[in-house]
């Protein structure tokens, strides 16, 4: 359940104000093998993260509340997670350094450009490499491989090789020991 509904609510606001905080003075500058420490402390803003998550210290997360991360997840090197809404990141999902997930875009067709969410989910497996940018409301099916500077603009199946800008499926029904 999401506890600040709204992204512009005060509550929220603040929430995220004491989060930033917490991360800059307690993980921030943890040695790149504390991925428990950092676990425990994103824990306790609400994410749910399976065994063995390993977060690095400068990944960013814009709202732990809305992180959900099966075992052996891994958020990588300066990977950004703009989790206005719900990422969730199966079993041994990877997010490669620099990549980022993207929950939150503007209505560009109303005059108000009001901001607009819809969660991703990255299925068991997954891996996003370096760079690469995968945009709101989109569910990548287990084992998908997206390559380096890719930009996912729509859902990508299991099992499947993906690349480009947009990506695009390029091998299917690979598997891997």
């Amino acid at each position: 359940m999401n506890l600040f509904p709204s992204p512009h609510s005060t509550g929220n606001k603040l929430a995220r104000i004491v989060w930033k905080t917490a991360w800059l003075l307690l993980c921030r500058w943890t040695p790149r093998p504390f991925h428990a420490w950092r676990a425990s402390v994103l824990s306790c803003f609400g994410a749910k993260l399976g065994r063995r998550t390993h977060i690095y210290p400068d990944a960013r997360i814009w709202a732990p509340w809305n992180l959900e991360c099966g075992d052996d997840a891994c958020v990588g090197e300066r990977a950004e997670v703009y989790n206005v809404a719900r990422v969730t990141l199966g079993a041994r999902a990877i997010l490669s350094q620099e990549s980022l997930i993207c929950t939150a875009t503007h209505d560009f067709r109303d005059p108000a450009f009001p901001l607009t969410s819809a969660p991703v989910r990255l299925g068991a497996k997954v891996w996003i490499a370096a760079r690469s940018t995968v945009l709101p409301g989109l569910t990548l099916g287990e084992g998908c491989v997206i390559g380096a500077g890719s930009i996912v603009t729509k859902d990508m199946p299991a099992w499947a090789v993906c690349a480009g800008n947009p990506a695009r499926v390029l091998r299917r029904n690979y598997h891997i020991s």
